[in-house]
């Protein structure tokens, strides 16, 4: 192994010494603009955590640098998955509807990506998988498959797609693969910081975040719609009588109806937007550049998508409902500042919703917000 490296560090000088002054100029000028590049990506990939951003930074700079035309992105995006899925992480790619895009962990494709420091091409996969159809790959007519490693395990597939051709071909190079590789390197790194963030932030339950995550999140949003002057939008969701569930069906029943629940909830807002399982039966739902109006049909969405819903627990269908309160930041309307505050006034309005027979949403106007009634948060 040492006498090739050798080897091939002294042809590498020799082709050196055959270049004129201004081509060996132009090549490290070349490679000191890629190294400032690679620099910029780090650091661009280290400026979040936020996972959905992060995986956008990461598909477009792949695009950007590796000049291709679309580019996805399977990734272990749950706490106890088997199968690595491309879910919305995609850009300039068409998908087919009828195929599943997830990949098994026990796929003889994942056996083969484990090979480190390698990138692969769909005619390396259909040398070496013959017999494995790959749809959710070949569908999508990836010009390169990165594997993206971590600590020895692989967390992500990267597919670039169509390359453009700028002149000089759509080809890689063996200087594009190792661009390629140390992008991949850092995305990987960045992905598995993102997803430590995410899972150490959600409640195990109902996939929804943690309420001192929300609060977290609900102060920075709250600093920026008020330097911005914009509105932005708090629901409190509380399910009614859920103390019967427990009682009449058991604990189990009760965590059915809590885990569909947060997952009616969370495919009813946008992906801006935060719910939040604020504690035991209590969800929380963050709205940013929300007026009332929209604010509340949100909220009335979520109530009449519940109302409206089979609960069907083993065999049986439980009638479920629930009650909200509404309370929006406006700078000149309602100027509050603090986070835990705006919270109290979507709860107050959700203390008059259930005090007027549960099952309906209420907004917190000035009467009810500077009420004395007493909530638990």
């Amino acid at each position: 192994m040492g006498r090739k490296k050798t080897d091939r560090n002294a042809f590498e000088l020799k082709a050196e010494r055959n270049e004129t002054t201004e081509e060996l100029t132009a090549r490290y000028e070349k490679r000191l603009y890629d190294l400032q590049q690679l620099l910029e990506v780090a650091r661009s990939l280290c400026s979040t955590l936020d996972y959905p951003t992060l995986i956008e930074s990461i598909l477009y700079t792949c695009m950007c640098q590796m000049r291709v035309l679309g580019a996805g992105i399977f990734v272990l995006d749950d706490f106890e998955t088997e199968a690595y899925s491309l879910s919305n992480n995609y850009t300039g790619m068409d998908l087919d509807s009828q195929i599943d895009y997830t990949i098994p962990m026990a796929s003889p494709l994942v056996d083969l990506l484990n090979e480190k420091e390698k990138v692969f091409t769909v005619r390396d996969l259909q040398r070496k998988l013959p017999d494995e159809k790959l749809d959710q790959i070949y569908s999508l007519k990836p010009s390169l498959i990165v594997p993206l490693f971590q600590k020895n395990r692989m967390n992500g597939i990267l597919l670039l797609g169509e390359r453009m051709d700028l002149g000089d071909g759509t080809s890689y190079s063996d200087y594009d693969i190792k661009q390629i590789l140390n992008i991949s390197s850092l995305a990987s790194m960045a992905i598995n910081n993102a997803a430590l963030l995410e899972r150490s932030s959600t409640d195990m339950m109902t996939r929804l975040k943690l309420k001192y995550f929300f609060f977290n999140q609900l102060t920075d949003r709250l600093d920026l719609a008020y330097a911005q002057g914009l509105p932005i939008g708090v629901i409190m969701f509380d399910i009614d009588h859920f103390k019967s569930f427990n009682d009449t069906h058991g604990h189990t029943c009760g965590d059915y109806v809590l885990t569909t629940v947060a997952k009616v909830i969370k495919n009813s807002i946008r992906s801006q937007d935060m719910a939040s399982r604020y504690g035991g039966e209590e969800f929380t739902v963050m709205l940013p550049n929300t007026l009332k109006e929209d604010a509340m049909q949100v909220a009335e969405r979520i109530r009449s998508n519940i109302e409206n819903m089979e609960f069907n627990y083993e065999g049986q269908i439980v009638k479920v409902t629930i009650s909200g309160g509404v309370s929006v930041f406006d700078k000149e309307e309602n100027p509050v500042t603090s986070a835990k505050e705006f919270v109290i006034q979507a709860d107050k309005a959700l203390y008059v919703s259930k005090t007027s027979g549960r099952n309906r949403i209420t907004f917190a106007d000035k009467s009810i917000i500077d009420s004395d009634v007493k909530t638990e948060n």
